[in-house]
Formats: structure tokens, sequence, C-alpha cells
């Protein structure tokens, strides 16, 4: 029998008296639910097997673009390669494979199995990092961001630790020691990575490839280990709603598992696990910044049915911390008779002050900033 419609704000008081609890959604399936709350049941138009738009997979004629990155400062004409293959991902996709990177698959695995770790260590050596309370350096917590958002909507069948540096410095000791040495090797290879991908988008823009690492737009990440546990009613919900970034770039280490989605010409592509490479996709305030010559698209993560839960670490690249408040919008090199601003002038601190309103519960911030 189909669950009943729900009621929402109804069900909005369960949700925090879920959270309160502060046990995860791994803290309900180790107390072997077999039904989930009603609070993390989906209508059935945004489910996986009800949506208004049909999956698609890339044996059936949609793959997402793969960029190699071997031989990135050796050869004239595999960077002018590896410049327009960016351009054509940033520009159709939004979203990208990244291969050759020079992060070293030890390095990636370490990380999978240390937020694997923490995830599945006992409830109550988790439980001090619990918080929504943002303006810390980590937090632990489940079902995506409940707070704040313009109106009830159901919850995601995740689990979260969010690591983010204060002021750009990145405090390593005061992250939880269990996965405190491969998060800190990770983020310097982030750091290398971003710098080659910034090199990259800004000659893809046509623009010098120091300007986007210039103007600090990319220097800030913010890191994030997701923890999908194995659902038992994986049809009713979601692991991620459909959503699109608020980063200017965002890049994805995914374990084993599938479930990642991309909506791509009204279709929902499946992303594809691939061993030692990364996903990428597009932000939104990278759309403002390139005046729609780059795409952020909306994606999704379908919820697990069987195996092993689903591990993903996320690093969103932002504006540094002394930029957030400083007006900016389309970069005026992009800028001509021909192509003029779509966007208003606007600060990343007001962009994500509106993105938390409507980005949490699957609406698009940027329109709301446009001409």
């Amino acid at each position: 029998m189909a669950p009943a419609l729900v009621d929402y704000a109804a069900a909005e008081k369960e949700l925090y008296e879920f959270d309160g609890l502060k046990i995860g959604v791994k803290g309900l399936v180790d107390a072997g639910v077999t039904h989930i709350p009603r609070f993390f049941i989906h209508p059935p138009e945004c489910r996986a097997n009800h949506s208004s738009t049909p999956q698609n997979s890339g044996a059936d004629g949609f793959e997402i673009p793969v960029i190699d990155l071997e031989g990135f400062n050796e050869n004239d004409d595999r960077r002018v390669k590896m410049v327009n293959a960016m351009r054509y991902a940033c520009a159709t996709w939004g979203f990208f494979q990244i291969v050759n990177h020079g992060v070293p698959v030890a390095v990636m695995e370490e990380m999978v199995e240390s937020i694997r770790r923490f995830h599945e260590q006992p409830q109550e050596a988790k439980m001090e990092w619990y918080s929504r309370d943002f303006s810390r350096k980590v937090n632990y917590y489940s079902s995506g961001d409940i707070k704040g958002r313009a109106k009830p909507v159901p919850a995601e069948w995740k689990d979260t630790l969010s690591c983010r540096a204060a002021d750009d410095q990145w405090d390593f000791d005061a992250l939880p020691e269990l996965c405190r040495h491969e998060m800190k090797e990770y983020m310097k290879n982030m750091i290398d990575l971003q710098e080659k991908l910034s090199e990259l988008m800004s000659e893809a823009l046509g623009l010098s490839k120091d300007h986007l690492s210039s103007t600090g737009y990319l220097k800030s990440i913010k890191l994030s280990g997701h923890y999908y546990p194995v659902c038992p009613e994986p049809d009713l919900t979601l692991d991620t709603i459909k959503h699109s970034d608020p980063s200017l770039l965002t890049l994805v280490l995914q374990d084993k598992g599938n479930g990642l989605q991309v909506l791509h010409n009204d279709q929902w592509v499946d992303i594809p696990a691939v061993d030692g490479a990364f996903v990428a996709n597009i932000g939104d305030f990278m759309q403002l910044l390139s005046n729609d010559k780059f795409m952020s698209v909306e994606h999704r993560v379908l919820a697990t049915p069987l195996g092993r839960p689903r591990i993903s670490a996320v690093s969103f690249f932002l504006p540094c911390a002394k930029d957030r408040i400083k007006p900016c919008g389309p970069i005026k090199e992009l800028l001509s008779d021909n192509s003029p601003p779509i966007y208003r002038i606007t600060s990343y601190e007001e962009f994500m002050s509106h993105y938390r309103v409507v980005g949490q519960i699957g609406g698009r911030a940027l329109p709301h900033f446009k001409l």
C-alpha cells in the first residue's frame, strides 16, 4: 500500500525531535527500523521511480565529459585540448569527470575509509561533534540543513561530517582524531588540484590563467564527508534532494557506490563511480561570475537500496573569507555590447543568505539576482 501524502508542517516537529536525539540516520538503521519516519518520505513526483523527468544513463546515449589532466604542464597541444574540454564541459553540462589529476589513489581511498570510520564509530563517541552551529570548525549532523528554510520539506537520508577553515586557515588539530591525518593529506591535494582547475577554467573563459586565482574566488574550501546508510524503503526517500550548489566549483570523491544523478536536457543521467576519478560540477556563483558562460545544473542522490552504505567526500570551493562581503558581479572582461551583464552586483554573503532560504528546499537562487 502506498503511503499517504505527508503533512510536512506537522512532521517538522518530529524531525526536530529526531535531530535532538543526535543519533543520525545511521542510528535509526542500527535500531533496526523497517519503515522510515514520515519526515523522510518525499512527494511522489520527486522520487526516483516517479520522477517528472525520465531517468537516463550513459548506456542510453548520455555520458558526462571526461577531462584528462595527464601532462598538465608538459605540452601546449595537450593544454589546448584540456582548455577546450573544460569549456565544453562547463558550458554544456556543468558536470564532468577528472582523471589523471595527480591525487594519489591511496590518499583518495584513505579519505573515504576515514569518513566511514567516523560515522561507524560508537554513537556516544560521535555525539560530542553533533551540532548545527555552523560557526564551528567541525560539525556532525543529519538529514541536511533543516533550519532557516522557506518552508518545511522532507529530510534527506544521510549523515554528514562537515569541516571548514577559519579565515581560510586550516586548524587540523580541531578535526576528529579518527580522520585527522587522512583529511590533512587530502586537503593538501585538494589545494593543488584547485590551482590546476582554476587555471583551466580561467583559460576556458578566455581570461589569463591566473585570473580566478588572483581574485581569491576559489581559495576557501569547505569539506563534507557524507554517509548514506542503506535505506529500508529507498523508493520513498532521497539521499539528497534535487539542488544546485552555491559554490564556484564542487569536487566529489565517490566510493564504489552509485546514486549520483545530474539533470541534463530534462533527463536524469547517472554519474557512475569511476575508480581514481573525481566528479566536478560548476556552482551557482560561478555561473553568475561567468555571466552564464558556465552553467550550474541541478543534481540529486538516490537512496541506497542494498549492500554497503555509500560514502562521498565533497569539496566546495568558495571565495576567501575577506572577499565574501565584497561587491561583485559578472567578470567585466566577459562583458560587451553583445554580451551585457545578466546578473546584478551582489556579494557572496548576500547570495548565500538567499540560497539558505530557497536552495535548501530545492529552489534556485540565481533568478533572484538577474537584472
